[in-house]
């Protein structure tokens, strides 16, 4: 069993830290444990982020506050925890926080990076983040019609997958986050998503994290998206999003039965 998207982000990169969250993956069953950080922790990324501080000085305080180390600080953790006897696998990887405008950066810098994986998902509307607590309800959700923000977070997902950058694509459908009715049918949407993944061979990720830190009543996907993705065969991978050693696995055992929905 696997846990994709497991975050160091509220830790040192330290291999103490690392072993808190194998400790609770063997706990849990994990068998394959996917470590990651956002690419906003890493100075080398910065300029990603221009848009973002500069769309509002709210997200600019909320980012500098988030970078802390280098990218070589990971890839020498990853080095050290390599040379340990380990009781599970662990791969390494980066959850990249994509706009479309930022490709060019990207394709320069992700080849070069000696990690096993990287993460695709879209956390911001127009360089709005979506989904902080603090200013996303008046930057976001109050100032544009429900749909458009729907339309525009698949339309952006869309170009991630088709972009051929990521191995991998994150909680894939959590701008439902809110409960907030789209106001249209999803259906097609999920229809074209799957169809680009199968092309762009991507997985997907069944992300527990909205149902547990946003209290969603869905478990992981919708169970709609979930049966289109399987129709495409589309790889799907399981997935936390645990921000803490804590929360590995979480909700796994309710995710088990949200297959047969």
């Amino acid at each position: 069993m696997i846990d994709a998207h497991v975050h160091l982000e509220n830790g040192p990169l330290s291999k103490e830290y690392v072993f808190e969250f194998i400790d609770t993956a063997l706990e849990k069953g994990i068998e394959h444990l996917q470590l990651l950080d956002h690419t906003h922790r890493f100075y080398e990324f910065r300029e990603m982020y221009d848009d973002i501080c500069q769309a509002d000085p709210r997200q600019k305080i909320w980012f500098e506050k988030k970078q802390k180390n280098s990218i070589q600080d990971l890839l020498k953790l990853k080095d050290e925890i390599e040379q340990e006897q380990l009781p599970l696998k662990v791969s390494w990887g980066l959850e990249v926080c994509y706009e479309k405008e930022r490709e060019p950066f990207l394709r320069s810098i992700l080849p070069g990076l000696p990690l096993d994986f990287f993460v695709g998902s879209v956390h911001s509307i127009d360089h709005f983040l979506y989904d902080i607590g603090a200013f996303s309800e008046e930057l976001v959700w109050e100032k544009m019609d429900t749909s458009i923000i729907y339309k525009k977070y698949y339309q952006e997902l869309a170009q991630c997958i088709a972009s051929d950058l990521f191995d991998q694509i994150g909680h894939p459908d959590v701008i439902k986050l809110y409960q907030l009715d789209p106001g249209y049918d999803l259906h097609p949407t999920y229809e074209k998503l799957a169809q680009l993944a199968k092309e762009h061979h991507v997985c997907m990720e069944d992300n527990t994290g909205a149902y547990y830190r946003y209290n969603h009543p869905e478990i992981g996907l919708c169970p709609a998206f979930r049966k289109i993705l399987k129709q495409y065969h589309v790889p799907i991978v399981w997935a936390s999003d645990a921000h803490y050693p804590a929360h590995v696995a979480m909700a796994y055992d309710e995710l088990k039965g949200a297959q047969f929905l």
